[in-house]
């Protein structure tokens, strides 16, 4: 079973990460586009990846948390100087993307559309 978390902002992202430890299940972290007043991000390929990544994880059947993280506005994400570009951790190029925590795998931009990447994002090291 999945357990979803929410958080917003490169602060709080950097509070969660090092609440998790090393015995932690699986976790991976969403990065989308904040959302604008009609409930879709203002990122037009995360408002496609989306609806796909939500139908993915209902039907996961291993223990795992997925964190979806709200990297701000246009205008914020965009600067250069964007801590979730800048950030060793993340070093973002586009949203959205997904992070295997604690492995180089990710998912960027419209491959988080395809289901089958996805699945394999989910499947364990060996």
């Amino acid at each position: 079973m999945v357990t979803i978390v929410q958080i917003k902002g490169f602060d709080d992202f950097a509070k969660y990460i090092a609440s998790i430890s090393s015995s932690s299940p699986l976790v991976l972290f969403y990065f989308s586009g904040s959302k604008l007043p009609n409930g879709s991000s203002w990122c037009s390929d995360c408002v496609e990846a989306e609806p796909v990544v939500k139908a993915f994880l209902t039907e996961v059947k291993k223990e795992a948390t997925f964190v979806y993280v709200d990297v701000g506005d246009r205008e914020y994400w965009k600067d250069k100087a964007c801590p979730f570009r800048t950030d060793n951790r993340t070093k973002l190029m586009v949203i959205p993307t997904i992070i295997k925590w604690k492995g180089v795998q990710r998912l960027e931009g419209s491959q988080c559309s395809n289901r089958e990447l996805l699945q394999m994002l989910f499947e364990e090291d060996d």
